[in-house]
Parts: C-alpha cells; sequence; structure tokens
C-alpha cells in the first residue's frame, strides 16, 4: 500500500510538473513566435535590399540569406519583381500566381504556407506593392528553441524526478510511521490479550478437573485476576482508540485545574500511606484552564497512579501544581526511585512500553502515559519527563483561561 502511494504521488508530481513545463514552455514559443511575425511585419514595410527570386512550394531553402522581396502590380496588370541577386525573378508566371495566392487570402498581410513567405499589401499611386519575406530565420529560430526546450525539459524532469522521489519519501513517512505504530499496536495488544486469557483457560481447565475446594478455589482467583487485568487492558485500549479516531476535541469549558488536581490527591492519601510513601502536595489556588475536566483529571490520576507504582518504599511523592509565567500553569509528579534515562524518558510515552519487562506485574501494560500524552494534547498542552538524581519528575503544561 505505502508502495503505491509513494508511486501515486511521484506520478502526481510529475504530472503537475510536466504541465508546469510544457505551460512555460509553451508561452515562450508563443511570444517568440509572435515576436519574429511582427520583426517580419516590420521590415516588410521597408524597401527591399536587392533582387531576389523566391523559391518555389517545397523547395524553399532551409535558410535565407535575404529574406525579402517585392513585387510590383501596376493597375494596367503589367508585373515587376525587385529583390536580392541570389534570387531569380524572371518567372513572371510564377510571380502571377504569388500575388494570386496573396490576393485570396483576403488579407493585408498574412503567411503562406506553402510558399513559406509572409507577405505585406500596400496601395500605391501606381497599383498594388506585395512584400514577401521568407520565413525560414524564424522557422530556424522557432526550432533552435523547441530543441532547447526539449533539452531543458528533459533535464528538469530528471531533476524533479529525483526530487519527487525525496519528496515521496517525505511525505510518505509520517503515514509509514503511523502504520507501523498500527501494526505494532495490533501486535502488541495481542501479545498483551494472550497472557491472561492463556491464564485463564489454563486455570478453567484445572478448575473443572479439581476436587479439593482449596484447588477450586485457588483456580478460580486465578482466573478471576487474570479476567479482571484483561478487562484493564482492554479499557485501555478503547480509550486509546478513541483518542486516536477523534474528529473533533473533547468539549473544552473554563474549570478550575486547582480544584481538580485536589480533588485527584484525595483518594491517593492512603494509597501512598500503605506503600509507606511520604506523599504531600502544594496547589496554587484559582488556577483556571480550558479543557474536558474529566480528562485532564485522569490525566493527574495516571500520574499518581504511576507515582506510586514505581517509587520505592519509604520515598517520597511531591505534587505541585503552580503558575508558569503569566500565561501558563505547570503540573509537577515527583517519585523518588532510579532516575530514567533521557531516552526511556523520551519513549515512555510509547504505548505499551514499559520499564519493567515483566508486563504482568501489578496489572500495567504501559498504556497509561500513552492516553495522558493523548488527552492533554488535545486540551492544547504539553506533558513530557525529567530524570532528576533523586527520582523522576512527570510534568504537564496548559495555558491559563483567563476570564
Amino acid at each position: 500500500m505505502l508502495k503505491r502511494l509513494r508511486v501515486k504521488f511521484v506520478l502526481m508530481m510529475m504530472t503537475l510538473v510536466t504541465l508546469l513545463l510544457g505551460s512555460i514552455f509553451g508561452l515562450i514559443y508563443y511570444f517568440t513566435a509572435n515576436d519574429l511575425a511582427q520583426s517580419s511585419f516590420e521590415m516588410m514595410q521597408s524597401v527591399a535590399m536587392r533582387p531576389t527570386r523566391p523559391e518555389r512550394p517545397g523547395d524553399a531553402p532551409e535558410q535565407v540569406q535575404l529574406p525579402f522581396f517585392i513585387v510590383q502590380v501596376s493597375k494596367s496588370g503589367s508585373i515587376s519583381a525587385e529583390g536580392s541577386e541570389i534570387y531569380d525573378l524572371s518567372d513572371e508566371e510564377f510571380l502571377r500566381q504569388l500575388v494570386l495566392d496573396a490576393e485570396n487570402t483576403g488579407e493585408d498581410s498574412a503567411l503562406l504556407k506553402a510558399y513559406r513567405l509572409r507577405f505585406f499589401r500596400a496601395v500605391t499611386p501606381d497599383g498594388q506593392k506585395y512584400v514577401f519575406a521568407d520565413t525560414g530565420v524564424e522557422r530556424a529560430t522557432l526550432k533552435g528553441l523547441v530543441r532547447t526546450s526539449l533539452l531543458i525539459g528533459a533535464g528538469s524532469l530528471a531533476a524533479f524526478f529525483l526530487l519527487s522521489l525525496l519528496l515521496a519519501r517525505w511525505a510518505v513517512s509520517p503515514i509509514e510511521r503511523a502504520w507501523d505504530q498500527q501494526k505494532q499496536f495490533v501486535a502488541d495488544a495481542s501479545h498483551e490479550l494472550k497472557t491472561p486469557l492463556a491464564v485463564i483457560l489454563t486455570n478453567a481447565e484445572l478448575l473443572e478437573s479439581a476436587d479439593e475446594p482449596a484447588d477450586r478455589t485457588r483456580f478460580s482467583s486465578n482466573v478471576l485476576t487474570a479476567a479482571t487485568q484483561m478487562r484493564a487492558l482492554v479499557t485501555g485500549l478503547l480509550d486509546l482508540a478513541r483518542s486516536d479516531q477523534a474528529k473533533r476535541p473533547a468539549a473544552r469549558k473554563r474549570f478550575s485545574w486547582s480544584r481538580s488536581v485536589g480533588e485527584a490527591c484525595l483518594p491517593f492519601e492512603p494509597v501512598f500511606f500503605e506503600r509507606s510513601l511520604d506523599f504531600s502536595y502544594e496547589i496554587e489556588p484559582d488556577l483556571f484552564v480550558s479543557g474536558d475536566e474529566s480528562q485532564l483529571r485522569r490525566c493527574t490520576d495516571i500520574l499518581l497512579d504511576n507515582a506510586q507504582k514505581y517509587a520505592q518504599t519509604g520515598n517520597a511523592v511531591r505534587l505541585t501544581l503552580k503558575p508558569r509565567g503569566k500565561n501558563r500553569a505547570r503540573l509537577c509528579v515527583f517519585s523518588g526511585g532510579q532516575p530514567l534515562s533521557q531516552e526511556e524518558c523520551r519513549k515512555i510515552f510509547e504505548r505499551f512500553y514499559r520499564l519493567d519487562s515483566a508486563r504482568s506485574r501489578d496489572g500495567s501494560y504501559g498504556l497509561g502515559l500513552s492516553i495522558a500524552e493523548s488527552l492533554v494534547r488535545q486540551a492544547g498542552g504539553r506533558i513530557w519527563a525529567e530524570p532528576l538524581d533523586t527520582g523522576n519528575c512527570f510534568f504537564i503544561e496548559l495555558p491559563l483561561c483567563r476570564e
């Protein structure tokens, strides 16, 4: 699919470039031909230099040394010609036919394609004067222009073709990354679902054949635990799917972020106490932001839950919410423990990424921070992590909403 998309992109680019070059060279050819015709018209109004003899149809030379000759038709019908010595103008029958063909055009100035001549007719006191100009110079100039245009066009198309290949890679790369992420997402989701499903099936088979009540209780508990983990995983997957496929941003309204963060901290106090973690928070009052309050409340929950999972027993967990300049507010959740590397700080917001390779431990599947990142982005903010000497700090920064 991606290969076909690149091919279509290159074909589209080459078609547009071809049309553009064709239009440019076409305009150049058109204006050049008009300029040459205008120059020829102006020259035909002057007197020819020396007597010349035009070539008959089909044997006109490719180039003419002196492209003018004059045919004078008197009122009595006599005809005379003068021009360059390189032309033989003694063939009166041919000259009359030439004048007749010029009269048949019904124009005072026109092109006689059969003779490769352009004429201009002027009325004089003695009759009519026809000035004929050979178009060999014009044709040679236009042929040279066409050859030059073809060479430039071919070179330009070759250059644009190479450029289109590079642009195709650049333009398709976001789609390719999204495609790869989608495939990886499906593969990871399938892998994660296999583990609790296998636990459920295995324990269900053991439960069916178990005779002892203690065994039946243990197998039932294992099934319930695995089913709970599977439900949490499916819920996370659905949340990610909703955030990815949402065509419209969530309903945004002004609310107190200070109050929302404070309410999120209260349920976690016993959790941190049970895990022997020193939890404290400092929240600046009356910080208002615009967004979906429930979604941003969930982001706070995710950061606090992440802190209690990975903070080492006895360490501190600190939450602060303070203004950042005049227009932004920043939430910081610090948890003591092993500092992350810079690479881990970048990858930790990827889906299914976990610092602990044992994914099933504590029921976490590496989706929480990815969900938080999506929700914060929809609210117009940003989320990131930074390692410190004694732990790690997760930040959410949102624009303040003034009344």
